[in-house]
């Protein structure tokens, strides 16, 4: 007989347990089918363990920098399975917590693989046989996962995705990163710290590319005065493996040249996870492996939803989350509201970092905005100084007429903390009177988000 619930969420990643715990809280009864992981992608492999990489190619990239700061630091190495082993446990431990608060929040976990069989039906199949679950509403919360090119597969041996970056068998000499999206420039960041020859290749015109064009420029400038090589409107053709040696084949501007490399990473993006549930029987319409939704993320079909990654761009946790949060409100009844793509931060834990909200200059420009655009150099910051973090720049994108904050960006130290800061202003719909007037504690960065504004209205005080 099968089990009978109001909710039944497919996926575990930061979309699905957060709508399930949701939904729970607002007094129905939840189900949530994962098939791998508690906590999904990101919190395994994705978010949380690059973090933690990340954190440990930063701490080793100060003590390079011990003599700036008075210290001595000498004989200092790394040690790679250890830095990997810290990183999967942080994502074990969180990973376990999230299994602790679907428990807390009375929700049925059920580990399978679940297919939808008719509306408000699906069945489980799990380590025991086929579980028949129904249910009024259904989620789909299933996450994506790494796009392969024909002719770059990884192998996991020379080529690698994300999944293997984050579990490196050895230290790369000589690495070859394609795609300079978030996830590219990342592992581009945490192996040339640690002292890998690295060259990034990028079909768009610029690293980052969907970050403002300054942004972009200012970030590529520190990458490569890193040490890394930028190769920009360049492609990846084919890939020769032989023995230990990748031998790429890149195009630029119809020249076409080769380079050898003993490591790649791929990361030319994503796919949705959309096979294998029966959503084209359903009548689910999907458009290049995503879930095609309306701004409530209903698919159409009666009862049947679809958040996160799978339902498209931008592919974020927290977007995933907060779709989550109002699909399960909108399910228990309540008066909910879309979730904005021009309110959700983007961030990027590169060295330096780069974070932004809303439109770019230029985006703003191309859709009919008259701008002021403000500025502001972390070399006119005290803080920064003090931090021994002098390159950086904060820009704001403010409308002429009406002072509307149409964008913010931000590259150096800490911005990705810093951003939430404008993404609150966006969401309240504040103006550029309320960012002057709100005092910024000193000595901290985030007067440089309070001078940025000021700029862009010619009152600038430190620069």
């Amino acid at each position: 007989m099968a089990q009978s619930f109001d909710v039944v969420v497919i996926g575990a990643g930061p979309g699905g347990y957060v709508c399930a715990i949701r939904a729970a809280q607002l007094g129905l009864k939840v189900a949530c089918v994962e098939r791998e992981h508690l906590g999904g992608i990101c919190l395994n492999w994705g978010c949380i363990p690059t973090k933690a990489m990340l954190r440990s190619a930063e701490v080793f990239h100060l003590f390079e920098r011990a003599k700036d700061f008075g210290l001595k630091a000498e004989g200092f190495g790394y040690d790679l399975d250890a830095v990997v082993q810290r990183s999967r446990g942080v994502a074990k431990q969180l990973a376990g917590g999230v299994g602790h608060l679907l428990k807390k929040n009375k929700v049925s976990v059920i580990m399978g693989e679940a297919k939808l069989t008719a509306p408000g039906k699906l069945s489980v199949k799990t380590d025991k046989g086929t579980e028949e679950l129904t249910a009024k509403s259904i989620v789909l919360a299933t996450g994506a996962r790494a796009r392969e090119l024909p002719g770059l597969e990884a192998d996991g041996e020379l080529v690698w995705t994300y999944k293997h970056a984050l579990v490196p068998k050895r230290m790369p000499k000589k690495l070859l990163v394609i795609g300079s999206g978030a996830i590219g420039i990342e592992f581009a960041s945490f192996f040339n710290t640690l002292g890998a020859d690295t060259t990034v290749v990028e079909v768009m015109d610029r690293v980052l590319p969907v970050e403002d064009a300054e942004i972009s420029a200012f970030a590529k400038k520190q990458f490569v005065k890193q040490g890394m090589k930028i190769m920009e409107k360049s492609t990846v053709k084919k890939l020769d493996r032989k023995g230990a040696t990748v031998t790429a084949h890149i195009e630029t501007n119809g020249k076409t040249e080769t380079q050898d490399f003993d490591t790649v990473i791929s990361a030319v993006g994503i796919v949705g996870n959309v096979e294998g549930l029966g959503l084209e029987e359903l009548g689910v319409k999907i458009d290049r492996t995503h879930v095609l939704t309306d701004e409530y993320c209903r698919t159409g079909v009666e009862g049947l939803y679809a958040i996160g990654d799978v339902a498209g761009a931008p592919w974020l946790a927290h977007k995933a989350s907060h779709e989550g949060v109002m699909v399960a409100e909108l399910i228990a009844g309540q008066h909910v509201h879309p979730v904005k793509p021009s309110n959700i931060p983007g961030c990027t834990y590169c060295q330096p970092q780069v974070a932004s909200v809303g439109l770019t200059e230029a985006k703003a420009k191309e859709l009919g905005h008259e701008v002021r655009v403000g500025r502001f150099p972390f070399m006119g910051n005290g803080k920064a100084i003090a931090l021994g973090e002098p390159d950086g720049m904060v820009k704001t994108v403010f409308d002429a007429k009406t002072g509307e904050l149409l964008g913010a960006h931000m590259v150096g130290a800490e911005v990705t903390e810093l951003i939430q800061g404008y993404t609150v202003g966006k969401t309240a719909e504040l103006t550029e009177e309320d960012f002057m007037h709100t005092v910024f504690p000193h000595p901290t960065l985030s007067e440089m988000m309070h001078e940025a504004v000021l700029d862009a209205y010619g009152r600038v005080i430190h620069f």
